[in-house]
C-alpha cells in the first residue's frame, strides 16, 4: 500500500479571497504582471469562463428533461448522433472534446430529442474524465425512462495529451458504456456500432 502524499492546508486568507483575486494571483505566480493591458480584465473574465465551463455542477437532469418523457409505442431504436460536447480534464484542467453518440430501445416511454445533448451538458459541463462522463449520460437515461438497453460512445481529443506531455496531435480516445440489449445482445451492439460508423 503506497502512502499517499500529504495534502496542503489552504492558506487561510484565500477563503476570503474573490476569484478574481485568485485569478490575479495566479498570473503573478506564473510570472506575468496582473495589471498591465492586456491583463487587467483577465481575472474578471476567467471567473465567467469558469463559472460557464463548470455549470453543470449546478443542473440536474431531472432540471433539464423538464417533464419531456413522452408515451410512445415505438421499440426500435432511437439513435442520436454526432453530439458535440466540451469538457475539462481534471487532473490538467485543459480541455478535451468531440462527439457523442447515443443509442436507446425505448420501453413504452422516449425523451424529447433536445434533451439528450442538454444531458450531455450536464456532465461534460465539470472537470471529468471520459470514462466517467460516457457511463454517466448512459445511466442518467437508464434511470429516466427505464429503457430495454442504452449505448454511449464518445470520441474525444484531448488538449492534455496534445498540447503537453506526449504531444500526441493526432490522438483520440474512444468510450463506450452498454446497458442492457447493448450489453447482452450482440446484435443489437453491432447495428448501433454499424450506424454510428456510417458518416454521411
Amino acid at each position: 500500500m503506497t502512502d499517499k502524499p500529504p495534502i496542503e492546508s489552504p492558506d487561510p486568507t484565500l477563503a476570503s479571497a474573490s476569484l478574481q483575486q485568485i485569478y490575479a494571483e495566479l498570473l503573478a505566480r506564473i510570472g506575468e504582471d496582473p495589471t498591465r493591458d492586456g491583463l487587467l480584465n483577465t481575472p474578471k473574465r476567467m471567473e465567467k469562463s469558469m463559472a460557464f465551463l463548470t455549470q453543470g455542477y449546478k443542473q440536474s437532469v431531472d432540471d433539464v428533461l423538464h417533464g419531456a418523457l413522452f408515451d410512445v409505442h415505438y421499440d426500435e431504436m432511437v439513435i442520436v448522433k454526432d453530439i458535440e460536447f466540451y469538457s475539462q480534464c481534471e487532473h490538467h484542467l485543459l480541455p478535451f472534446f468531440g462527439k457523442a453518440h447515443v443509442a436507446y430501445v425505448p420501453n413504452g416511454k422516449v425523451i424529447g430529442l433536445s434533451k439528450i445533448p442538454r444531458i450531455i451538458d450536464v456532465f461534460s459541463r465539470r472537470l471529468q474524465v471520459q470514462e466517467r462522463l460516457t457511463q454517466q449520460v448512459a445511466a442518467a437515461i437508464d434511470e429516466a425512462i427505464h429503457p430495454q438497453g442504452v449505448g454511449v460512445i464518445i470520441e474525444a481529443q484531448h488538449l492534455c495529451m496534445m498540447m503537453r506531455g506526449v504531444e500526441k496531435q493526432s490522438s483520440s480516445t474512444v468510450t463506450s458504456a452498454m446497458l442492457g440489449v447493448f450489453k447482452s445482445q450482440q446484435q443489437t451492439r453491432n447495428e448501433f456500432l454499424s450506424l454510428v460508423e456510417r458518416r454521411r
